[in-house]
């Protein structure tokens, strides 16, 4: 008994019970997923620039037409890392649209930038015409990064808000997978000319061109509708995203949190939502806010610091360090393996640990794993570089950057991108992602045109090392400064982040007041099933 007790009594057994509970309409609705697909496809841009990036140098027609040296350190680092300085600029500058046009023109807009930047690299004539064209594909690709997630967490019911939110890092992953099998087949059957790379950069537009044309038939964002006074249209679009009428309980009680919500906040800082000054204000000297800017920075940084988006995007140059490189083909094909991998390793994270196991579990269990696979790999490559490794020990080191993957897939890949989207009020919601994009892109390119300097200075085992340091104060970091925000409604997180930065083990134990646990979750959703009945009848 007491061992069924502890499965019963699980998260993972509770949350469930949750869904199987919860209407039917609501979890299985078409326009909801559909709609939460379109928006999850503004992460594939990144990806396939970050998968076809770490392996286009490899092409002898890339190579030829731009004079490229894959062997030149700081021409390839200059080249895979610029891009993330355009990410940077059109994360912060997406600040000035995403509310003025909304959540569905924005994607639009920034698609069709990223479109612009592919043909110009497909046309480029020489280096300085494509490290321009990386910049403006990387406008595009941050704005894009703030309004996914976002746009994702403002229409997902609360029960599945983190699995749907990871549906962005599951597209992500895919797009990955893609692009390097994109250069693997271009490799493999393409002569060596323009065409190979071009291929890459511009099969893409024509997928995104077609979503576009999609995108008219999807749904807008509920919550934006009533920030900009658009109340019927709200109404109407989570009626439809919800399955359920409009005098429903369930219904009627998120407009009622959404209204209240927005009109608290406007009354506490006043003025038009369009008052730069006044979204300032609110950011910066309300406690709760600094605290959301504080984790979402810091959680962005530890993602960076754990070295997983390093080895992604110098996975041949790190396969070569350990001796599993092999020729270009053996190259780009285990690089695709590794792409695929964290495809598979960011679904079993979305079904079985982000709402699951929440948000500060999934933290500690991938932060666990990057940090052993770090260790172990920076051990080898001290022994391998004094002739004293086996071959087995090598065969390990490949597992490991395996094991490291589907780590960093359970915790710090996609749960930043989830707390850049679900932590914010509605009226800073799109200042807070600009912010933190903008944070993100930014160091995300410090990093990667760090690391061949970091690996060169630290005889490459050392950065492994570093990197694990990193995964060891992420796990403190998590412990004492992130709470569960699992299972709760965007407007019921805001009473998490009040009282002392550094209590987050202590809140994560004991049961809210205010706020809805697993158990509570259960008893709503079982009388939410039963008003969907009688209001049918």
């Amino acid at each position: 008994m007491a061992g069924k007790k502890i499965f019963t009594d699980s998260t993972l057994a509770k949350y469930g019970r949750v869904i199987r509970t919860t209407p039917r309409e609501i979890i299985f609705n078409k326009q909801l997923l559909l709609s939460t697909l379109l928006y999850a496809t503004a992460s594939m841009p990144l990806t396939w620039d970050q998968g076809s990036s770490s392996v286009v140098p490899e092409l002898p027609g890339f190579q030829n037409h731009f004079g490229f040296s894959n062997s030149d350190a700081d021409q390839l680092r200059y080249f895979v890392s610029i891009v993330y300085l355009g990410a940077g600029a059109g994360a912060l500058l997406s600040f000035f649209i995403n509310d003025r046009i909304g959540r569905l023109w924005s994607w639009r807009l920034y698609i069709t930038i990223w479109i612009i930047g592919q043909l110009v690299a497909t046309s480029a004539p020489g280096l300085p015409g494509l490290y321009a064209a990386r910049i403006i594909s990387g406008l595009g690709i941050g704005s894009l990064t703030v309004t996914g997630t976002m746009s994702i967490v403002e229409i997902a019911p609360a029960e599945i808000r983190g699995l749907l939110a990871v549906w962005f890092s599951v597209a992500m992953c895919l797009s990955s997978v893609c692009a390097v099998f994109t250069v693997y087949g271009v490799y493999i059957h393409v002569s060596a000319s323009r065409l190979q790379y071009q291929i890459v950069w511009f099969s893409p537009c024509i997928f995104f061109s077609l979503l576009i044309i999609a995108s008219f038939f999807l749904s807008e964002s509920p919550r934006w509708l009533w920030l900009v006074g658009r109340h019927d249209d709200a109404i109407t679009t989570l009626v439809k995203i919800r399955g359920l009428p409009a005098d429903h309980p369930r219904v009627r009680s998120e407009l009622d949190d959404i209204q209240e919500a927005i009109r608290k906040e406007t009354e506490d800082f006043g003025g038009s939502r369009s008052q730069v000054l006044g979204v300032l204000k609110e950011t910066f000297t309300v406690p709760e806010n600094l605290r959301r800017v504080q984790q979402t920075l810091i959680c962005y940084a530890l993602a960076q610091l754990s070295g997983a988006n390093s080895i992604t995007s110098y996975f041949v140059p790190i396969l070569k360090l350990l001796g599993n490189a092999g020729g270009n083909t053996h190259s780009l094909f285990l690089t695709g393996m590794y792409s695929m991998s964290k495809f598979f390793f960011t679904l079993i994270a979305s079904f079985f640990f982000v709402d699951a196991l929440g948000r500060r579990g999934s933290l500690f269990v991938g932060a666990g794993l990057q940090m052993i696979s770090d260790i172990y790999i920076g051990v080898y490559l001290k022994y391998k570089q004094a002739g004293t490794a086996s071959d087995a020990s090598s065969q390990a080191a490949l597992a490991l950057i395996f094991f490291h993957a589907l780590g960093y897939a359970i915790g710090l890949f996609v749960l930043p991108y989830v707390f850049g989207g679900e932590l914010w009020p509605n009226r800073i919601r799109s200042f807070g992602g600009a912010l933190s994009q903008c944070f993100h892109w930014l160091f995300f390119f410090a990093m990667n045109f760090a690391v061949p300097s970091l690996l060169s200075s630290t005889n490459n085992w050392g950065a492994f090392l570093f990197f694990a340091a990193w995964c060891f104060l992420a796990i403190c970091y998590v412990f004492f400064m992130v709470p569960e925000t699992s299972g709760l409604s965007v407007e019921e997180i805001d009473d998490v982040f009040r009282g002392p930065w550094f209590n987050a083990y202590k809140s994560s134990r004991r049961v809210r007041a205010t706020t809805l646990e697993a158990e509570d979750l259960e008893q709503v959703a079982t009388r939410q099933s039963k008003g969907a009945l009688e209001t049918k009848r």
